[in-house]
């Protein structure tokens, strides 16, 4: 039998449900963008790691605005929310050559929303066959690479875009 040890995520585990306030509205209120993997700060959202990533540079645009739903946001957030969707493409292009992006949003607990009561847009690269075996018949999913070298990926690109 094989073993796939993954310590880190038993503070998920016994942490779900169990963190009192909004996860994005706390992380804004770190001062060590580093440490909070806020790759960027803009006028009316930030991107910020997937601490649980789908793939290597897994993104999340979420605004300042603690909104619910979609419609609820102001113009001009959702205006940047799309600009840095466009920042976010070129810098995933840029530091990891995939051969596509997948950009989304899930609105509510029911459509699978992990933070519910803060919209936020998924961003993240795709390879071709990037769904091997071990994600479709193991349930499980390998990330070749740390989040702290990931934010320094993308925020390098961050700081080139100027």
């Amino acid at each position: 039998m094989d073993y796939l040890f993954t310590p880190w995520r038993f503070a998920y585990m016994v942490g779900v449900g169990k963190t009192p306030g909004c996860l994005f509205c706390e992380k804004l209120k770190q001062t060590d963008d580093r440490q909070a993997f806020i790759v960027h700060r803009g006028e009316h959202c930030f991107i910020i790691l997937n601490i649980y990533p789908y793939t290597s540079g897994h993104v999340m645009i979420v605004p300042y605005q603690h909104v619910d739903e979609l419609q609820k946001l102001s113009p001009a957030a959702a205006a940047e929310m799309m600009a840095l969707s466009q920042r976010v493409e070129s810098a995933l292009r840029a530091a990891y050559k995939p051969d596509g992006i997948n950009l989304g949003m899930n609105i509510g607990a029911a459509a699978g929303a992990g933070v519910a009561g803060h919209i936020h847009m998924h961003v993240l690269p795709r390879w071709i066959a990037d769904s091997n075996f071990l994600t479709v018949v193991g349930e499980t999913r390998v990330v070749p690479e740390d989040l702290g070298t990931t934010w320094e990926k993308l925020r390098k690109q961050f700081d080139l875009q100027g």
